[in-house]
């Protein structure tokens, strides 16, 4: 058995959900939240499949997404597994709880814009997800103006009043 970390490439102006599953179905099922939550969103999604012909099964709004969620699949390669790229204007905020809630989906390892490295497993029989880096360590403690800004974010985005 190997331990190693795989970077995954998306585009800066997105955000990606990565998770484990069990079935096949999930790739519709995930698909159909996009689209059922976020009228028009522009989103790409792969699933590893872990049996059978093993194929990476896609979905999506944007070709460009599908393609970047395509390659991180294959890049990382571990079976069951998801990554769904959430285009501009929409955030895992706006779909995460149904996605966790889909009768498929085991857990979920990140949902972020940040850079994600991922800690993986590789074994004769293939590769598993251990965990994921994402983003940065901390570089300390916020003050008021850091406690200020956070809130005026927030309220930019439209999540407080």
């Amino acid at each position: 058995m190997t331990i190693d970390t795989v970077k995954l490439a998306f585009p800066e102006d997105c955000n990606i959900i990565v998770g484990q599953s069990h079935f096949i179905k999930t790739v519709e099922d995930v698909a159909e939240i996009m689209v059922s939550s976020v009228p028009g969103v522009k989103f790409g999604l792969a699933f590893n499949e872990a049996s059978g012909p093993c194929l990476v099964r896609t979905e999506g709004s944007d070709p460009a997404l599908i393609e970047a969620a395509q390659k991180m699949a294959l890049s990382v390669g571990a079976g069951h597994t998801f990554y769904l790229v959430i285009g501009p204007g929409a955030y895992p905020i706006n779909v995460l709880d149904r996605i966790k809630a889909s009768p498929e989906v085991c857990r979920i390892f990140c949902a972020t814009a940040n850079p994600v490295e991922v800690v993986r497993s590789v074994t004769e029989q293939g590769a598993a997800i251990l965990g994921v880096v994402d983003g940065f360590a901390p570089k300390g403690v916020e003050g008021e103006s850091d406690k200020a800004a956070r809130k005026a974010m927030l309220r930019k985005f439209g999540y407080k009043f």
